[in-house]
């Protein structure tokens, strides 16, 4: 009876063993993945700045003149109910370029899902207060997504060079789906947040610009709607 139960304890020593060995190997794996998930995302972060850096503007007397600027939306609010101020920077942003004479008509490019959501009619009324005319703006309701407001600016709205407005962490996935596109497209950029104030956004950057690669390069992702074309109306 001894000699049995010493060959069990054997027997699952041996099991024990062999299941921490598969273990560590499973961790090893693992750990080696996350690592080169990391390192990929890094060097997407570094393609897609390094290959727009140029195309970014901060200076309004050194910006390219361009008849066209699309505004990229945001929510006008954030989740606590506070005045967003990447809205409110973007809006003052297009208004001190329209009044400079750098560009001459807007296209208002945002989420309008529902009708209890519409960043493009938002930020049509902003424009407004601050001076900008109802006829130098067109806008654009099918923008869900960065991807879809640049691809639209081209394929609906005619347009091959335009300026993008939106904050510095933002402008250079859009003028890396813009260039992906053929489109001559500059950026400037409105006044954001310090990073301790908005972590999450700028942490989820990183994210999407790796997002954006994928649907570029390796999911064709097109825009979700794109519809009939239509003619911009430009008063010089």
């Amino acid at each position: 009876m001894l000699k049995q139960d010493t060959h069990l304890s054997s027997d699952n020593y041996v099991t024990y063993k062999l299941f921490m060995v598969a273990m560590r190997k499973v961790w090893k794996a693992f750990f080696i993945s996350i690592l080169l998930f990391l390192l990929l995302l890094i060097f997407i972060n570094v393609w897609v700045v390094k290959s727009t850096e140029d195309e970014v503007y901060s200076d309004i007397q050194t910006l390219p003149d361009n008849k066209v600027a699309l505004v990229l939306g945001t929510s006008h609010r954030t989740a606590k109910g506070d005045p967003n101020p990447f809205f409110e920077k973007r809006m003052e942003t297009a208004a001190d370029l329209y009044r400079a004479g750098k560009v001459d008509h807007f296209i208002l490019s945002g989420d309008n899902r529902t009708q209890y959501y519409n960043e493009p009619m938002r930020m049509k009324k902003a424009l407004m207060r601050r001076g900008v005319p109802e006829n130098a703006i067109t806008l654009d309701y099918a923008g869900l997504r960065t991807l879809d407001s640049i691809v639209r600016s081209k394929e609906i709205f005619g347009q091959g060079k335009i300026t993008i407005i939106t904050q510095p962490f933002h402008c250079y996935r859009a003028l890396f789906i813009s260039n992906f596109y053929n489109i001559d497209a500059v950026a400037m950029v409105a006044d954001e947040p310090d990073f301790e104030e908005t972590p999450a956004v700028r942490i989820r950057e990183y994210f999407a610009r790796a997002k954006a690669v994928l649907d570029l390069y390796i999911l064709r992702t097109t825009p979700r709607f794109l519809g009939q074309k239509e003619e911009l109306i430009i008063q010089n």
